[in-house]
């Protein structure tokens, strides 16, 4: 990832904690880390999480998440923010609030985190509402998988020929883009949709059949605020992105009994 300002690549992370460290805030921190920006944070949740499920969800109220935000924002600032779990209504609006009052024009990258690998709900039916009305369009980029974008658009989305037109209702909740991913899809291709009102980029790859899967959507999310962070056109923060990604599976510990976690750590290439 090439770094064009020394001074830039403060990434403000709004988001729940993973206790099992694969996902979640501890994801996010270790991917910002690894590409070279700098992580703050405002933690929304904190879970009891292993690569299983979510054991137990233990909520921060919204003020104070409004909170960790405002004071991060008026010292330290940020050049990218993103979002990963909200699982209430009320810790929405608070965000919203708090990017109008101090940064309004900061790229935002939301991750629309509904639920967890194992199956566990993360995020309030009320939720999706604020969600899609509120955070949403406020956008840089949205980051959904198949079945988050079915839950956004109100339909499944069975097959590849069924990404684009998803994609571009998904562009008509008013994100200035989408990148809508594939990884859900049987088959050895991996297609990932990248759409904005200038057009359209496909990305794919051979698909990896790994069970270290844990915290993916986090970690992609996170990189391309980082990019963003450092300056990067969109595309080229997803490109790159997408390559750590991959590399971060491809080198995975093997941790755990389920979805196992990703290396963060791994030499950048």
């Amino acid at each position: 990832m090439s770094v064009n300002n020394r001074n830039r690549g403060r990434v403000l992370i709004v988001a729940g904690s993973d206790s099992g460290g694969g996902a979640g805030i501890q994801a996010d921190i270790k991917t910002v880390t690894a590409l070279g920006g700098y992580a703050a944070t405002a933690i929304t949740a904190l879970t009891a999480q292993d690569t299983i499920t979510v054991h137990a969800v233990h909520d921060v109220p919204a003020e104070f998440v409004a909170q960790q935000m405002r004071v991060v924002l008026r010292d330290i600032g940020a050049d990218a923010i993103k979002t990963g779990m909200l699982n209430r209504p009320e810790v929405i609006h608070a965000i919203v609030d708090v990017l109008d009052e101090l940064a309004p024009d900061v790229p935002l990258v939301v991750d629309p985190v509904m639920v967890a690998k194992g199956g566990a709900r993360l995020l309030q039916p009320e939720a999706e509402v604020a969600l899609i009305e509120q955070l949403i369009p406020r956008a840089a980029v949205i980051t959904p998988n198949l079945p988050e974008a079915g839950a956004l658009i109100g339909r499944t989305i069975a097959d590849a020929a069924a990404m684009e037109p998803a994609a571009r209702d998904l562009l008509a909740l008013r994100p200035r883009a989408v990148l809508l991913k594939g990884g859900h899809l049987e088959g050895d291709e991996l297609v990932d949709l990248l759409l904005d009102r200038q057009g359209m980029q496909r990305f794919t790859s051979t698909k990896l059949h790994t069970r270290s899967t844990h915290g993916t959507g986090c970690t992609l999310a996170s990189a391309i605020a980082t990019g963003l962070a450092l300056g990067q056109p969109l595309a080229e923060a997803v490109t790159d992105a997408r390559r750590y990604v991959r590399r971060a599976m491809e080198t995975a510990p093997g941790f755990g009994q389920g979805h196992g976690p990703l290396n963060h750590g791994h030499r950048i290439v």
